[in-house]
C-alpha cells in the first residue's frame, strides 16, 4: 500500500511539473435518476448538482479528467412513475469520484489563431455513494437498513418463498459516458458544457427492485412501520372503505430486477490553466525550432 501511494505521488508531481498542460475548475448543473420510479423521463426530477474538476491535456485531441461531483436524486410514482397506485417514492444524496478520458472531435488549442473550441466524447469509471430515503407521515426514513424487500430475513413464507437476499451496499461503481463542448478563451480559461449518463451495477438506488414480501412476516419479524414503507399502495379493498388492498406476496415490486438503475449529470464548467507557458517558435529557412523561456534560478539565503 505504501508503494502504491508513492507511485501516485510521483505521478502527481510529474503532472504539476508540466502544469501548462493542466487545468482546474468548478462546475454546476443538475443531476437526475432513471429506474423503476422514473423509467422514461429524461431530466424529470432534476436536482441541483456541482463539484470540481482537474484536466490534463495529453495532446490537442485527448485529455484526462478527474471530477468530484455532488448532487441528489429523487422520483415518485405520483410524478415520474408509470404505476401511480403503487405510490412508491424516494430521495437520495449522491456523491461521485470519477476518472475519464475525453476525445475531442477537433484539435483544440489555447493560442491565438488556433482552433479554440471542440465537441468531445468522454468515457471513464467512477465510484459513487447513495442512500435512499422515503417519507411517511412527515418523517423521512433511511430505507437500506430496514430491508423493505425482506433482505436478511432468512425465513420462508407460507407459499414457500425464501427471503434470504443480503442488504445492498450504499457505494458502487458506475461507467460515465457522454458528450460535451469545450471553448478556450483569453489564453488561460476554458468553459465547457457536458451531459453524461452513468450506467450502474445496482438496481437499488431507489430501494425498489424485487418482489413484495409477505406483509404479516414483515410486521412479525420487523415492524409495522417497515411493512407500511414497503407497500404504500393507494388501492383500497372493494367494499371496505379506508382499508388498503396490499400487494400479494411474491408479486413484482419493481419493473424489472435485471434492469439496473442509471443516474446522470448535466453540468456547465469553468476552468483555468495552471502555470501556462507558451512555446516560442523560431523559423530558420524551412525548419522550425522550438525553444522555451528559461526560468531564472533564485537562491534563498
Amino acid at each position: 500500500m505504501k508503494r502504491f501511494f508513492l507511485v501516485l505521488l510521483a505521478l502527481f508531481t510529474g503532472v504539476i511539473a508540466r502544469a501548462q498542460y493542466s487545468e482546474i475548475g468548478f462546475c454546476g448543473g443538475v443531476s437526475f435518476y432513471m429506474g423503476d420510479l422514473n423509467p422514461k423521463g429524461v431530466f424529470k426530477g432534476s436536482r441541483p448538482a456541482g463539484g470540481i474538476l482537474f484536466r490534463y491535456n495529453i495532446n490537442p485531441r485527448l485529455a484526462f479528467k478527474a471530477t468530484a461531483l455532488f448532487g441528489s436524486l429523487q422520483a415518485s410514482d405520483a410524478t415520474t412513475g408509470e404505476d401511480k397506485a403503487r405510490n412508491l417514492s424516494f430521495r437520495s444524496p449522491l456523491s461521485e469520484l470519477s476518472a475519464q478520458l475525453e476525445l475531442n472531435f477537433l484539435r483544440l488549442y489555447n493560442e491565438k489563431g488556433q482552433n479554440p473550441f471542440s465537441p468531445y466524447l468522454f468515457l471513464g469509471i467512477s465510484v459513487f455513494s447513495f442512500n435512499p430515503q422515503a417519507e411517511l407521515n412527515g418523517i423521512w426514513y433511511d430505507l437500506q437498513p430496514l430491508g423493505t424487500e425482506g433482505q436478511d430475513l432468512n425465513i420462508r413464507d407460507a407459499a414457500g418463498t425464501m427471503y434470504d437476499q443480503k442488504r445492498y451496499g450504499l457505494t458502487g461503481f458506475s461507467i460515465p459516458m457522454g458528450i460535451g463542448m469545450r471553448v478556450n478563451f483569453l489564453k488561460y480559461y476554458c468553459v465547457g458544457l457536458e451531459w453524461g449518463f452513468r450506467a450502474t451495477f445496482t438496481d437499488y438506488i431507489d430501494d425498489v427492485s424485487g418482489v413484495y414480501v409477505d406483509r404479516d412476516l414483515l410486521i412479525e419479524y420487523r415492524s409495522r412501520l417497515i411493512a407500511d414503507l414497503a407497500d404504500r399502495t393507494t388501492t383500497m379493498k372493494s367494499g371496505e372503505e379506508g382499508i388498503p388492498d396490499y400487494h400479494k406476496a411474491g408479486t413484482a415490486r419493481g419493473n424489472n430486477a435485471k434492469t439496473k438503475d442509471w443516474y446522470s449529470f448535466a453540468i456547465l464548467s469553468f476552468s483555468f490553466k495552471l502555470n501556462y507557458t507558451k512555446d516560442c517558435t523560431v523559423k530558420t529557412g524551412t525548419s522550425v525550432a522550438h525553444t522555451k523561456a528559461k526560468k531564472k534560478k533564485t537562491t534563498f539565503r
